[in-house]
């Protein structure tokens, strides 16, 4: 279920930092003085650019697969990650919100805080019917 996007993270020798770049998102940009702390900035950089896009409306594009001695692959945080996935599973599916509510059998509102990240919390009830309706195991236990 988790979303992964492709981050090329170099250290930059005039800077003294490890610099990131994600190809796939342009203009998100980060850096970190360690590996590590690079990393950490990527995933709020990407939480934060992901839920702009979404707050926009705008179309979330599709993390590639690049492959490189540079690349690392990033998830944004899980409310994030999650209300994105859902949103594009159920487009996928060329189903509307209300669509999936009804299957759920649960309010349209209710369901459109599930695809909204600052307020998606479904309960386990809910989320074990989502994975009725998508037919994929949400809970990686």
């Amino acid at each position: 279920m988790k979303i992964y996007y492709p981050a090329i993270i170099k250290f930059d020798l005039n800077d003294k930092v490890f610099n990131v770049e994600f190809p796939d998102l342009p203009g998100c940009i980060t850096f970190g003085d360690t590996e590590e702390n690079a990393i950490s900035n990527a995933q709020e950089a990407l939480t934060g650019y992901l839920e702009s896009i979404d707050s926009r409306k705008l179309s979330i594009p599709e993390p590639s697969k690049m492959k490189g001695k540079y690349i690392k692959f990033i998830t944004p945080e899980k409310n994030v990650s999650f209300a994105i996935w859902l949103k594009k599973n159920r487009e996928k599916q060329g189903l509307s919100q209300k669509q999936i509510a009804a299957k759920l059998n649960i309010a349209y509102q209710t369901y459109q805080r599930f695809e909204d990240p600052h307020k998606s919390n479904p309960t386990l009830k809910n989320i074990i019917r989502l994975e009725e309706v998508f037919h994929e195991n949400l809970l990686e236990v």
